[in-house]
């Protein structure tokens, strides 16, 4: 699953790939329990890892961003966290390094877009580089 959320823990962009949260409001709940969690952490520099309900939860905040990858407990936590920095860098690249909430708003199909190319149906996309 993949969660933007703003400052206040609003929606900006979210993806869900599992059924285990099967309502909107449940999703809601989540999205809200997840952001009171991490929000005293100081994640800006590095991204952080917790495990939350069961899921491992990657994350990293940005101007008045929070970018969060979850996934069940049993899956790679360092492809959860290459997934975040690909996603990241992604739509950095698309927004000329102007991360924030408004300009996320206002390029609200880039980051679909981003989202889409980095995750399929929940699973990553693995590409082959040269370098």
């Amino acid at each position: 699953n993949i969660l933007i959320l703003d400052s206040e823990g609003k929606r900006v962009a979210v993806k869900y790939y599992s059924d285990e949260w099967p309502t909107n409001s449940a999703k809601l709940a989540f999205e809200k329990s997840l952001f009171g969690r991490t929000l005293k952490s100081n994640a800006r520099t590095e991204a952080e890892i917790t495990i939350f309900d069961s899921n491992i939860v990657i994350y990293k905040f940005v101007q008045d961003l929070h970018f969060f990858i979850t996934g069940g407990d049993d899956e790679n936590e360092l492809l959860l966290a290459t997934v975040l920095q690909g996603l990241f860098d992604a739509i950095a690249l698309r927004l000329r390094n102007t991360i924030d909430k408004r300009e996320a708003l206002e390029n609200l199909d880039v980051i679909f877009l981003c989202i889409d190319e980095v995750v399929d149906q929940g699973y990553a996309f693995t590409y082959l580089s040269s370098y």
